[in-house]
C-alpha cells in the first residue's frame, strides 16, 4: 500500500532530481523510494564502489580519449 509524504528538499536539488528521474524513465517518487530502500536494506550508506559498479564504460586503450588522458595523468 502506498501512503503519501510531505519532504522538505533544497530548492535547487529538485531539478537535479527530476531531470535523473526523467532520464531513467521513472518518477521522482519512485526515485525517492529506490533511494530510502537501499537505506533500509542495507542499514548504512554503501561504499563507493559497490554503488557504482557496472555504471562506468570502459574505454578501449586504442581510442583518442584514452590518449588524451593517458598522457594528461601519466599513466
Amino acid at each position: 500500500m502506498k501512503t503519501k509524504l510531505t519532504l522538505s528538499v533544497e530548492s535547487g536539488l529538485i531539478p537535479q532530481a527530476k531531470r535523473y528521474a526523467g532520464e531513467k524513465g521513472i518518477s521522482l517518487s519512485q526515485v525517492v523510494e529506490g533511494a530510502l530502500r537501499l537505506l533500509a536494506d542495507s542499514g548504512t550508506v554503501l561504499p563507493f564502489s559497490k554503488r557504482w559498479r557496472g555504471r562506468f564504460k570502459t574505454v578501449p586503450r586504442a581510442s583518442a580519449r584514452y590518449r588524451r588522458l593517458a598522457a594528461r595523468f601519466q599513466l
